[in-house]
């Protein structure tokens, strides 16, 4: 019989002592684990269970039973009561060994850490084993010396980043930013919440937004929390004496404009007063350099969604799965924009063999089971390099099975605002099965924990939360993003009884002021800005024939810039020339099976949205060996309101649609500028 940890008893005994079905949230609640944990830890308690003849039950939109003759759960009490647990899971002496190895400042005895984790010394070098690849993957080296002990040695940076993963595969946000104590649960878990700087981590949150820069309102969510979680372990390892000592560990690129020192240097000078800690010039320095990878990032995700092959990934997936079910998933925008947000971290987490966790993944399967097989079926079909495993095809579920859901959607009279962990795939999810199970409330979107911290009450009725926020009780509710049965009655009760009677008594005060008529207002300036940015590319729309005789791509591309200057659009095409090289070298800019390429990059050096094309007298070679004939050219400004985004991610969509690439390839400036604007007013009608 398997051992049964601590945490896992502690469970058992709890579902032991109901005579009903429990909520993971809720044996979360009881035992001090986030819900991830609950669902991870239940795969391994349903099979212990029958080795005593017992059986768990997990129903979707009830909770998990355990289930099984008296006289068998009378002996799985005895059992508990006389078996001595084991200290730790598995997961949990790899998860304290790192921590402990990444923190220690000398080596550590092997028999030190059996002692502690009270296994043998054969169990954690077995251990070790285990964990020396994911070690390597971070740049770090795993040594081993018998008499002298073990260490993780390498640079600050790299420790830092493998940290920060730790604390990506191991915590939710509601662990990061929830105000449950860090003295209850697993003793490892608050080892790994002590290591990223739990304490300081609000503190810090709240000094980052004081900025109050708009780049970072404007970052996704996981992103926002990536580069918190960056600065804390950053302020913890400072005050540990872990500083970076030169410029070069600092990874701040020479590349780099240092558009973000001054902005550090501020945020650094704040953050010491705050946490009376001293920040050196290379933490400085270092710090700048998150800033610009976050930056960079969010801004080649999004505009026009990263490369190509990206978003011909998501078309293929999205055909595929309209053939079988026969629904138009691709009329959904929404949809596509989510699928295309989701997918890139996605596929470079399984790359790089992070573990994805989906604590759904067994209530999808129960309550989406014909579109979990047409989506797996869909994806292998793909012939995709890598393997897809289940939790992620239960991600991609939740967009489908939310855009299923969405072609009935109701008027509404009460506005929420949705905050989930798992990002779009949830909030979606929980959006459209809200529209089906109560038609009175009105989703006005899905924000970050953070945003929904700040965020006016005038501006929503109710905030609704699949995780814990960093606010007081009675200004959110926490559900579960599938919506079961008690947590609709309880959202319908509150409803009643708290949000309208509070309307009411404010539309008696202020009569026609609600919030609806300002949403309405702004909603009708979106429209106006996303006309105006249609409008004014269509008419700077260029064709050029550019002669490139025995010109390379450095000089195809630079000789394409040199067209445009003087006409208002760029101010230095030499540092244009590089960031369109460095895409190019990053990812192919080809349309697949075309001898057309998109080459679009974002920067302060532009000032207007620009969209040109090129037709070239002879083919050019790119960086993997194709070959293009046509080039597209998108330039737009770093600074760029949401409705251009759209505007502009339209048109590279368009993109793979074979009537425009023939269009592109072979007619003249006024058929391309006349079909992109039929298409374009559709989307704009659609907006509507």
């Amino acid at each position: 019989m398997r051992k049964i940890t601590a945490r896992q008893r502690q469970m058992i005994l709890l579902l032991l002592s109901v005579s009903k079905e429990i909520t993971a949230a809720e044996i979360a609640s009881d035992t001090g684990v986030s819900v991830r944990t609950v669902h991870r830890e239940m795969e391994e308690i349903e099979q212990t269970m029958q080795d005593f003849g017992l059986h768990l039950s997990r129903k979707s939109g009830k909770g998990i039973q355990l289930g099984g003759p008296e006289t068998d759960l009378e002996k799985l009490r005895l059992f508990l009561y006389e078996e001595k647990p084991a200290e730790y899971s598995g997961d949990d002496r790899k998860l304290y060994e790192l921590c402990s190895l990444l923190e220690a400042e000398e080596p550590v005895k092997l028999f030190s850490i059996a002692h502690t984790l009270k296994v043998t010394v054969a169990s954690v070098s077995y251990d070790l084993d285990e964990l020396e690849p994911w070690v390597r993957k971070f740049g770090l080296q795993l040594l081993r010396r018998r008499g002298y002990g073990v260490e993780i040695i390498g640079g600050e940076v790299d420790k830092r980043r493998a940290i920060c993963r730790l604390a990506a595969e191991h915590l939710d946000q509601s662990d990061l930013v929830g105000h449950t104590p860090q003295t209850k649960g697993n003793p490892v878990f608050n080892m790994l919440l002590n290591a990223v700087g739990k304490n300081d981590l609000i503190d810090i949150e709240n000094t980052l937004w004081d900025m109050e820069w708009k780049w970072t309102a404007e970052l996704p969510e996981i992103v926002y929390t990536e580069l918190l979680l960056g600065l804390s372990v950053t302020a913890r390892r400072i005050a540990m004496g872990r500083t970076i000592t030169t410029t070069e560990e600092a990874g701040y690129s020479r590349m780099s404009d240092h558009r973000n020192v001054a902005g550090s240097e501020h945020f650094v000078q704040q953050l010491s007063m705050t946490l009376d800690l001293d920040f050196p010039r290379s933490e400085i320095l270092y710090i700048a350099g998150l800033f610009d990878r976050v930056q960079d990032s969010f801004s080649s995700a999004s505009f026009a969604y990263g490369d190509i092959e990206l978003m011909e990934l998501v078309y293929k997936l999205t055909e595929s799965v309209v053939r079988r079910t026969g629904i138009p998933f691709q009329r959904d925008r929404s949809l596509r924009e989510g699928l295309l947000e989701h997918i890139e971290p996605a596929l470079n987490r399984i790359r790089e063999g992070t573990r994805i966790r989906n604590p759904l993944l067994g209530a999808i399967r129960k309550d989406y089971e014909y579109l979990f097989h047409i989506i797996q079926a869909a994806v292998e079909d793909m012939n995709i390099s890598i393997t897809i495993p289940d939790e992620e095809i239960g991600f991609l579920v939740m967009h489908f099975g939310a855009s299923e859901e969405r072609l009935s959607q109701l008027r509404r009279n009460v506005r929420a605002i949705l905050v989930c962990a798992s990002g779009l795939s949830s909030s979606r999810l929980l959006a459209t099965r809200l529209a089906k199970e109560m038609p009175q409330i009105e989703v006005l979107g899905n924000i970050s924990w953070y945003e929904a911290a700040r965020l006016p009450e005038e501006d929503y009725d109710l905030i609704i939360s699949t995780i814990e926020l960093p606010l007081t009780k009675d200004r959110y509710i926490k559900i579960s993003p599938l919506l079961t049965g008690e947590e609709s009655e309880k959202l319908l009760n509150y409803i009643q009884n708290t949000t309208l009677r509070e309307n009411k008594v404010f539309s008696s005060r202020e009569p026609d002021t609600s919030g609806r008529e300002i949403t309405s207002l702004d909603r009708m300036k979106s429209y106006k800005y996303i006309l105006d940015e249609i409008v004014s590319l269509l008419e700077r729309f260029r064709f050029y024939p550019l002669d490139n005789i025995d010109m390379s791509i450095h000089a195809t591309l630079s000789g394409m810039l040199d067209m445009l200057k003087g006409s208002g659009v760029i101010d230095n095409p030499d540092i244009l020339l590089e960031r369109l090289m460095e895409r190019e070298r990053m990812a192919s800019q080809v349309i697949p099976d075309t001898r057309l390429a998109l080459f679009h990059t974002r920067s302060s050096h532009v000032h207007m949205s620009s969209l040109t094309l090129y037709r070239l007298s002879q083919p050019v070679h790119l960086e993997k060996g194709t070959e293009v004939k046509v080039i597209l050219l998108m330039l737009a400004p770093r600074k760029l309101s949401k409705e251009s985004l759209e505007v502009l991610s339209e048109i590279s969509a368009l993109l793979l649609n074979s009537e425009l690439v023939r269009l592109l390839e072979e007619s003249t400036e006024t058929e391309i500028r006349r079909y992109l604007s039929t298409e374009l007013l559709h989307f704009f009608e659609n907006k509507i």
